[in-house]
């Protein structure tokens, strides 16, 4: 891989990983996985490629520069690990969904998760549990009968996060959703300002789901080579369902 283009850590039995997109000499898209080399370095500043890199690569149709920004991981009543990729195909926009055993052969579903022709790539998506009951955050791997699922995606050049809200059955993996992307100013947005390329994870010591967005400036091209950066990361927040199950709340978390 020549270079990485998205990815995420996350826990699994015995070590934490990253899986991430990365860019092949030949231009394609994959899925690949790294973990810490030594579990004892409190930074975890060191890591080691999988030898079976690429885990997952575009076959089968998929466009090779469409296939990116994988979400966390969960693992089904199955005992399978399931993760979605964001895929551009034939002008509409899929989350494409793969299981695995192990965390390191995966194998594709014959449907995807998600489909639509409303948006091109679904782009930077994430796929979570919220509480019907509104009071905590919940892990998407618990499988809780009063749960609500959230599938976002991010809407580029708009710079806009918009998701629906979901029932699932979690034994096969079959989704349906309350209401459809519309494509219109109907569709739920997390922010309604300049908001994108968020993403959530779950604090099980604090039993909350929190959301974190980037932040594009109005500054121009030279200026941000001048300063040496460009973006911010914007005020994490903890999001739940609100009482009418219709959409989801936010607020800046307690430490701030």
């Amino acid at each position: 891989m020549t270079s990485m283009v998205a990815g995420l850590v996350q826990s699994t039995p015995g070590k934490p990983v990253i899986l991430y997109t990365g860019i092949d000499k030949e231009n394609r898209q994959a899925q690949n996985l790294a973990w810490p080399k030594k579990l004892s370095e409190p930074f975890l500043c060191e890591r080691v490629k999988s030898p079976q890199n690429p885990l997952v690569s575009p076959v089968d149709g998929i466009l090779p520069d469409y296939f990116r920004d994988p979400v966390t991981g969960w693992k089904g009543p199955d005992a399978k690990w399931r993760v979605l990729v964001g895929n551009e195909y034939n002008g509409s926009g899929q989350l494409l969904l793969y299981t695995s055993k192990d965390f390191l052969r995966w194998n594709g579903s014959k449907d995807p998760l998600r489909s639509t022709n409303r948006t091109l790539m679904l782009e930077c998506p994430d796929f979570y549990s919220v509480s019907i009951n509104g009071k905590h955050g919940v892990n998407i791997s618990s499988h809780d009968k009063f749960t609500k699922y959230v599938v976002k995606l991010s809407i580029f050049p708009l710079s806009h996060e918009k998701y629906i809200l979901r029932n699932c059955s979690v034994k096969t993996d079959h989704f349906s959703p309350d209401t459809d992307f519309k494509d219109d100013a109907s569709d739920l947005r997390y922010d309604y300002g300049k908001f994108y390329a968020s993403k959530t994870f779950f604090d099980s010591c604090k039993k909350r789901r929190i959301l974190w967005g980037c932040v594009n400036e109005s500054d121009t091209e030279s200026d941000d080579i001048k300063k040496g950066w460009s973006g911010l990361k914007l005020v994490p927040r903890s999001i739940l369902l609100s009482k009418n199950h219709r959409q989801l709340t936010q607020w800046p978390i307690e430490e701030l």
